[in-house]
């Protein structure tokens, strides 16, 4: 271990580097609580999408990496702000129209459009618990309703009474005028309506914990703020979370990082320090806009699993979490065959190598053996240049290629195939535009094809690869990239693919110039 944790805190892996400010912070001490705590957190308004497995994952890999540098045990929770008011009607849910009599109601309180569970909080819970276990991590789920209702956040919400001048002066100065009139770190539950009520606050007895405030229809009403009958503003909640729950760890999307800043002025105001954080880049969609759970944009994470391994997920959102990336279908097929470039490497890599190695931290330092003598990408094409609609008629190309290869001895890759025909079928038919070859093409297809007759029917991958690129010499292409365009156009129907040589080896060289012949003859 001690091999291992001086490498670690070496490692240039983020991870590892975030893992180390907690070290740093507990050096002296470890916290009273006996543990480091870090928190996730989720606003259930609409349905859990991939932004959210994201954070969870990369605060899982902190976790991990701070495991290898302390000895100090760690706990990790996934916190629901699911007694949030409903603000909108996502646009993504069945029911729709019947949600809108339910707005301003905590999640909690509304009906589950869905018609599976109790409300649609709890529905949306139970869907992101659901994908986080078949992932593996290692977390306790926390209701902000179950916390605000059996008194966990009570002293807290008293301290917040007491400091209420102080906790409210941190937030007035960024509001504009008009919402500086209403605003309040408490937001009351009316007791007629149920509503989640944006209204000013007069605090009755800082020490009780005791408000008044006007409710909907006008009436005076005092509570107190502990037992559910009140929850924070989203920045006074966040603050006042860190204090209840004493978090020493989470991290946030840039977009929060002014809530970040006074979130943490709020946490000292309460007498603690704020926990350590990382602030990661956004997610977009293909069009460049931010991903959003109201309006369903970006990929969920069911369709992700549904073409892919989970491991390619976890990939994704370990490589560079501070860049802004787009995530849409199209990035699928290249992070499955980045996971396998990675975790072929593994093995024969040094300690220091392999602890920045994704894969360490996608599988915790335990990396499963072994690769896949197909990738992905190949087998995309192969479905589509072999019409194949099942995982027979790809074993018959594979097997052929990469001898003794089947679904007993590469059940990974067998798994593969499941989701290369489904990305294939989905994402990849519907959009496929074939171009006839021009009269220059053609010759050059020709040529091609004079060419590979002349290779032995069990040349490599290289050795066609080289083949194909003294063709494009030969025409003078300026850019062989063009050359290999023209043939993706014409042979494939889309304007980028494979390796070629690469493609033709799995492909079967007769096979790869009888669709030459073929795609000639439409020109």
């Amino acid at each position: 271990m001690s091999d291992i944790r001086e490498l670690a805190q070496k490692s240039n892996a983020w991870p590892f580097k975030e893992a180390m400010k907690l070290v740093k912070r507990f050096q002296k001490q470890p916290p009273e609580k006996g543990y480091v705590l870090f928190e996730t957190g989720y606003g259930p308004s609409g349905l859990p999408h991939i932004g959210t497995f994201g954070e969870v994952a990369r605060t899982s890999m902190v976790m991990r990496a701070f495991q290898i540098l302390s000895d100090i045990p760690t706990k990790m929770i996934c916190f629901s702000d699911d007694m949030d008011g409903l603000r909108k009607v996502p646009d993504n849910i069945p029911n729709g129209d019947a949600m809108a009599e339910h707005l301003y109601k905590p999640l909690t309180q509304v009906p589950d459009p869905f018609g599976t569970h109790n409300s649609f909080g709890e529905h949306n819970n139970a869907r992101l618990c659901a994908f986080l276990d078949q992932f593996g991590f290692d977390y306790e789920f926390y209701s902000a309703t179950d916390c605000y209702k059996s008194g966990r956040f009570d002293e807290t919400l008293k301290k917040i009474c007491r400091n209420y001048e102080k906790v409210i002066n941190v937030i007035l100065p960024t509001l504009g005028e008009e919402r500086r009139q209403t605003y309040s770190p408490f937001l009351p539950l009316c007791p007629k309506t149920g509503h989640v009520l944006q209204v000013p606050v007069e605090i009755v007895d800082g020490d009780a914990g005791i408000i008044a405030f006007t409710d909907s229809e006008g009436e005076r009403q005092e509570v107190s703020v502990t037992g559910g009958s009140v929850k924070c503003q989203w920045k006074v909640d966040w603050a006042m979370r860190w204090d209840a729950l004493q978090v020493d760890y989470e991290m946030a999307g840039k977009d929060l990082s002014e809530s970040v800043k006074l979130s943490s002025k709020i946490r000292g105001i309460l007498g603690g320090r704020p926990p350590e954080g990382f602030s990661y880049e956004m997610f977009l969609d293909e069009n460049g806009e931010k991903i959003s759970k109201s309006k369903g944009n970006g990929i969920s994470i069911e369709e992700w699993l549904a073409y892919a391994s989970p491991e390619s997920l976890s990939l994704y959102m370990f490589q560079k979490p501070t860049t802004a990336k787009r995530l849409y279908f199209d990035v699928i097929p290249k992070a499955v065959d980045e996971y396998y470039t990675f975790r072929s490497k593994f093995p024969d890599e040094e300690l220091k190598q392999q602890l920045n190695n994704p894969c360490w931290h996608i599988h915790g330092g335990e990396v499963p053996e072994g690769g896949i003598p197909v990738s992905f990408a190949l087998l995309l094409n192969l479905v589509s240049a072999a019409g194949a609609e099942d995982k027979q008629t790809l074993w018959g190309f594979v097997s052929r290629y990469a001898e003794g290869a089947s679904a007993k001895t590469h059940p990974e890759l067998d798994r593969l195939m499941g989701f290369a025909i489904a990305y294939y079928k989905d994402r990849v038919a519907p959009y496929k535009s074939y171009r006839a070859a021009t009269a220059d093409e053609t010759k050059a297809m020709e040529r091609l094809i004079e060419v590979l007759s002349g290779l032995d029917a069990n040349a490599s991958g290289d050795e066609i690869q080289t083949a194909i690129f003294s063709v494009g010499k030969e025409f003078n292409y300026e850019n062989l990239r063009d050359w290999f365009k023209a043939l993706y156009e014409v042979l494939l129907g889309q304007s980028q693919g494979p390796r070629m040589g690469g493609f033709f080896a799995l492909y079967g060289l007769e096979s790869s110039i009888q669709m030459i012949r073929d795609a000639l003859k439409k020109a």
